[in-house]
């Protein structure tokens, strides 16, 4: 089995386990938010939301670019394989940022594969992490285009070709 291809129950696990350890991390630091738990692209997706406070006091935990966000996401995925035993590669979203980027990068992605489609050449995009990198392979995939990540970080980005064949 391909990690690509987790069953919806191993997901739905790792989702349970994310939450009830930053349920905790909540606690700790005292903090409201409501977590969401669903199963996107083949992963374990959480969002900690505050309806009732309003996400600013949540925005302390994204940090500036997404910094703490990030160390966020990768101490719940050591949380989850710790209790599982298999590496998870669970999506945290906090306050909607992720989802905001998702969104910006979804426009800019779809104007480049109607650039590639108008002209028949490449499009390199600029530089990104790889979560925005996983967004843009998305939208390509969909438009029916192939895509690959060229460059080494901090400088790796995507490259949109026609489609093959």
């Amino acid at each position: 089995m391909t990690e690509d291809k987790a069953p919806i129950t191993q997901l739905e696990e790792e989702g349970d386990i994310a939450a009830d350890y930053l349920e905790e991390l909540l606690d700790i630091i005292d903090y409201e938010g409501d977590i969401d738990i669903d199963v996107e692209n083949g992963r374990a997706s959480l969002e900690i939301a505050s309806e009732e406070f309003g996400d600013r006091w949540l925005r302390r935990l994204v940090g500036e670019d997404g910094e703490v966000l990030e160390a966020l996401q990768e101490l719940t995925r050591l949380a989850v394989q710790t209790r599982t035993g298999e590496r998870s590669r669970l999506m945290l979203d906090i306050a909607g940022y992720r989802r905001g980027i998702k969104e910006r990068l979804s426009e800019q992605a779809a104007a480049a594969v109607a650039r590639v489609k108008e002209t028949g050449e490449p499009v390199s995009l600029e530089p990104m992490n790889p979560f925005e990198r996983k967004v843009v392979h998305d939208v390509v995939k969909a438009a029916g285009l192939t895509s690959g990540s060229e460059g080494v970080e901090p400088r790796r980005h995507v490259v949109i070709r026609p489609a093959e064949g």
